[in-house]
């Protein structure tokens, strides 16, 4: 049975601001570069009237994964294919939407996103649904995934808004 896991993030920033920031391609690379893992990559990227849409490849060092997600890949780092597609849904609004791939598991990832203007700055939501497909140990997996996927994002968070100031 799927994990439902949300992820929320404000900023001082409105959320154009933000928007433009995180779908910038060279802030994706760069991020990349920092925080992407073995294998990094922007694999694809377009930009049009309508929006934006990317895909990157992640790659986790086994060691850096929980022994229960380690125990479905037999040897070598985890690759992660996430595809993101963004666009602008109304005045200071965004929304997108999010699916992650794990080569060689059962493990798959939708996401919807929300980037909205607040009072005095935006907030960034974020719906996550993680569905691993192992008999008996599914949720458990699922739940450790969620959490490393949570991490990732307020560490992306973190680099945008640094981008941001920078």
């Amino acid at each position: 049975m799927p994990s439902s896991i949300d992820y929320r993030s404000t900023s001082a920033h409105p959320a154009q601001r933000v928007y433009s920031t995180m779908v910038d391609k060279d802030v994706l690379e760069k991020r990349l570069v920092q925080m992407g893992g073995p294998g990094a990559s922007l694999l694809e990227y377009e930009q049009d009237g309508e929006g934006v849409k990317f895909t990157l490849r992640h790659g986790i060092d086994q060691q850096d994964l929980p022994p229960m997600v380690t125990k479905l890949i037999p040897g070598g780092d985890v690759v992660i294919k996430r595809t993101e597609t963004w666009s602008p849904s109304g005045q200071g609004r965004y929304d997108g939407v999010g699916r992650v791939a794990i080569a060689g598991t059962p493990a798959t990832a939708k996401a919807t996103m929300h980037l909205a203007d607040t009072d005095g700055g935006s907030q960034l939501v974020v719906n996550i649904v993680v569905t691993v497909k192992v008999p008996i140990v599914g949720a458990k997996i699922e739940e450790a995934v969620g959490e490393q996927i949570k991490q990732l994002l307020a560490a992306e968070t973190g680099f945008t808004l640094e981008q941001i100031r920078a």
